[in-house]
């Protein structure tokens, strides 16, 4: 079972985000407080559990949560902005949008601008660790994907129902014979090395 919270305080947010590296639609992140010593062994990392499963999860994490929040990023700030600091927009407007201030963050990843001046700590792979983190990835992951499914309807050359704004083979060859959307992201190569980031 991964660890209840990284510090000792009683309201710690994990952080986490889903869709930095799509062609298309938002960057979605998350921030959950669970209640101190909170436990539970079903809850593990979004990516490792199938689409049905997650949406179980999401439910108990809804219900068990002191407090969570989703926010969502538009292509056209992460155009302006750049998707590193568009994420980073993202995850602290969501510690912002929590009911509850939190006393310390955990963050999945290595780099993180904190707006805010709440004290945190990167986790690298927190996700597999921690279960604030994991389910923060759930509801980004979640909240997310109902958003590309809904505007798939609208542009279902895209397949977004299915590879959710990634740059699939298919996605990329429809984007090449049918342009670009307004959400896709405009300042987005094709090629898939550049599309990755070290945060």
């Amino acid at each position: 079972m991964l660890k209840s919270q990284y510090s000792n305080y009683d309201y710690e947010a994990g952080v986490d985000e889903a869709g930095r590296g799509s062609l298309a639609g938002p960057v979605t992140a998350s921030a959950v407080i669970f209640p101190k010593g909170y436990k539970n062994k079903h809850l593990i990392d979004s990516k490792k559990i199938t689409p049905k499963r997650r949406e179980i999860l999401r439910e108990v994490i809804e219900k068990d949560a002191i407090a969570y929040s989703i926010v969502n990023i538009s292509p056209e700030i992460i155009d302006k902005e750049n998707i590193l600091n568009a994420t980073f927009i993202a995850m602290n407007s969501a510690v912002e949008k929590l009911i509850v201030k939190p006393e310390f963050i955990i963050i999945d990843g290595n780099r993180f601008n904190n707006f805010i001046e709440i004290p945190f700590k990167c986790i690298v792979r927190g996700d597999q660790k921690y279960l604030n983190i994991a389910a923060a990835s759930i509801l980004a992951k979640t909240y997310r994907d109902k958003i590309m499914q809904k505007l798939h309807l609208d542009h279902p050359k895209y397949k977004w129902f299915k590879n959710k704004g990634y740059g699939t083979p298919e996605h990329r060859k429809s984007i090449i014979k049918y342009g670009r959307t307004k959400f896709h992201r405009k300042t987005y190569k094709l090629k898939e090395e550049q599309l990755k980031l070290n945060i």
